[in-house]
């Protein structure tokens, strides 16, 4: 695999194997396209701006494998990825990317269930008698 850039993006319980190649700006993400793989156009919407942020959308194609998680949680770990492969790229786009956020990780996960608890914090309802 010659020409190829690799990044490696996470998203709450989401992680994605992105690799970018010089191409017409197709996406085959687990060997389905953009549209069918996310129906919903905000998805699309959030993997297509660090593109859009720095002037290559349409230049690179993009290969995904990404696994775990939901539909939001694998499009943030996907726009992820892909911002870390663009600065293999050309870190250029350093500046940019680091000014909108898209190079930090998102670590923010769902919190474990406790014992004695319905939920991570909500109780059972309390009867005094």
């Amino acid at each position: 695999m010659e020409n190829y850039f690799y990044a490696t993006g996470k998203r709450k319980c989401a992680i994605a194997r992105v690799w970018l190649q010089e191409g017409e700006g197709n996406f085959l993400i687990n060997k389905c396209s953009l549209e069918n793989y996310f129906p919903r156009e905000t998805s699309r919407m959030i993997i297509k701006q660090p593109f859009e942020l720095t002037n290559t959308l349409g230049k690179y194609d993009v290969k995904v494998n990404v696994l775990g998680g939901g539909i939001s949680g694998q499009a943030g770990a996907i726009k992820h990825g892909i911002a870390k492969a663009l600065l293999e790229v050309n870190q250029g786009f350093r500046n940019v990317l680091k000014k909108a956020g898209f190079l930090s990780r998102d670590a923010r996960i769902k919190e474990r269930k406790k014992y004695g608890r319905k939920k991570a914090r909500k109780r059972f309802q309390f009867s005094k008698r």
